[in-house]
């Protein structure tokens, strides 16, 4: 059935700001992988969009870095490459560990959020559903940042969720990667709720910094195993 925005609305009156949004959440979902082509004929119909909206959408992921034009092929998810995940992991450290600074002045309700994320992660985990773990993993990180109360930087902060999940992607099993992740995950979920917020940020930061060695890694190995 197709994921149409608007049911019964005329194709033109769908925003291309609307169908991006969906997109960048079926990347972030790991729905649609580094590489897939982004055809606007079958995206339009899946969607029940106007090739032109769909064509301005891909434009607006482009700008985003979450999509590439390859010349006489259209457009594609873009495959990070390693100066972009040293970016991802910059903006992250910056936003993610104020967001843990000023969590003090957070109410309780984006603190409880936080331990909602996480538990979907453990469950996904335990019935090593990674993928899905992956995302809710990532649903945790948005929420440490919705703990800053912006909806700018929330905003910025799903595009950088999008662009990590294609880092993710290079992973030829996931399970190595998350597996590590959502327990500490909950260290910092932990630590957050119960105030502790010296202690979050030291783990935070520790966190951060082994992530980016191994999506580093991961992204030089795919890129090396492709020209091979």
């Amino acid at each position: 059935m197709p994921e149409e925005i608007h049911a019964d609305a005329p194709q033109g009156d769908v925003a291309a700001d609307t169908v991006a949004d969906r997109l960048r959440e079926r990347i972030s979902r790991g729905e649609l992988a580094p590489g897939t082509p982004l055809r606007d004929a079958a995206l339009a119909g899946e969607l029940g969009v106007s090739r032109n909206t769909l064509r301005e959408a891909v434009r607006l992921l482009v700008h985003e870095g979450l999509a590439v034009h390859q010349l006489y092929k259209g457009a594609a998810v873009k495959r990070l490459e390693v100066a972009d995940v040293h970016d991802i992991y910059a903006a992250r450290r910056c936003i993610e560990l104020r967001a843990v600074e000023e969590s003090v002045y957070s109410p309780a309700e984006a603190l409880d959020d936080l331990d909602r994320r996480v538990t979907e992660a453990e469950r996904a985990a335990a019935a090593e559903r990674w993928n899905e773990a992956g995302t809710c993993s990532l649903g945790f990180h948005r929420a440490v940042v919705h703990l800053l109360g912006s909806a700018r930087l929330d905003r910025f902060f799903d595009t950088t969720a999008a662009q990590l999940r294609l880092a993710f992607a290079e992973f030829p099993q996931e399970q190595d990667f998350q597996a590590q992740y959502v327990p500490r995950d909950r260290v910092v979920c932990d630590l957050l709720r119960s105030g502790g917020r010296a202690e979050a940020a030291a783990a935070l930061r520790q966190y951060l910094d082994d992530s980016e060695r191994e999506v580093v890694d991961m992204v030089r190995a795919a890129a090396a195993a492709r020209q091979s």
